[in-house]
């Protein structure tokens, strides 16, 4: 344990996606995607245990090939086309607290973001636990031509007004504030907020920005052969 903290690994990989069919054990390199992964967990020395939350019996066999933990199959409820993260993380807490284990964090590692910084599983534990935020999770800078203070919207009149509400523009790119959106690739969050407030994020966040050589979040099959691509020419 650091410092104390009980920490949970959990992969999602649920068997029913439609924009790359089964693509969590889909072969990337001769790999199932979820091999990535788990290969990212295998270096880590801070996570307590990691499991394989899925509904999928096949998806199953094949993560238990590769070593994977896989203590109980998720409900076919949680794992429909619009069914949100939380519940599953909630449900996969429920189940292990049923088996008299208790974590004080849950790192949630997505399938679909292959490529992670070496060492970015527990440089994330680190920072969130100094931070003492009530979650942390990855991200990656946005360009500045797409930077929310130079984004416009269009209001009741048909008139275009910045996205930030504010009435000034900011002219210069060097005076624009820095803006991140999340990349996927970590997710940190304490059990307390996860059970107390329904939610993944919480009051506070905090965040670690991740820069791989590499890069992908898949969702589409167009997303496949970007990663196809990446894995020939990376």
């Amino acid at each position: 344990m650091y410092s104390g903290k009980k920490i949970l690994g959990l992969i999602p990989a649920r068997g029913g996606s439609k924009g790359i069919p089964m693509k969590n054990i889909k072969l990337l390199n001769d790999k199932p995607l979820i091999f990535y992964t788990y290969d990212s967990v295998k270096e880590s020395k801070l996570l307590t245990r990691t499991i394989v939350s899925t509904d999928n019996k096949r998806i199953k066999k094949i993560c238990e090939n590769l070593g994977m933990d896989i203590p109980f199959l998720r409900p076919s409820y949680l794992a429909k086309d619009d069914t949100p993260t939380y519940p599953v993380v909630f449900h996969a807490l429920e189940m292990l607290e049923k088996m008299d284990e208790y974590y004080d964090i849950v790192c949630l590692l997505q399938p679909t973001v292959p490529f992670r910084n070496n060492n970015l599983i527990d440089s994330a534990i680190k920072l969130f636990i100094k931070r003492g935020t009530d979650s942390l999770f990855s991200v990656r800078t946005v360009p500045h031509y797409y930077n929310p203070h130079w984004v416009y919207k269009e209001d009741k009149n048909n008139l275009l007004t910045i996205s930030t509400g504010e009435k000034k523009i900011i002219s210069r790119r060097q005076d624009l504030p820095k803006a991140f959106i999340r990349d996927g690739a970590i997710y940190l969050i304490k059990t307390s907020i996860i059970k107390n407030q329904n939610s993944l994020y919480g009051n506070s966040i905090s965040y670690i920005e991740h820069t791989p050589e590499k890069y992908i979040n898949l969702d589409i099959l167009s997303d496949w052969k970007d990663a196809e691509m990446i894995m020939r020419t990376g």
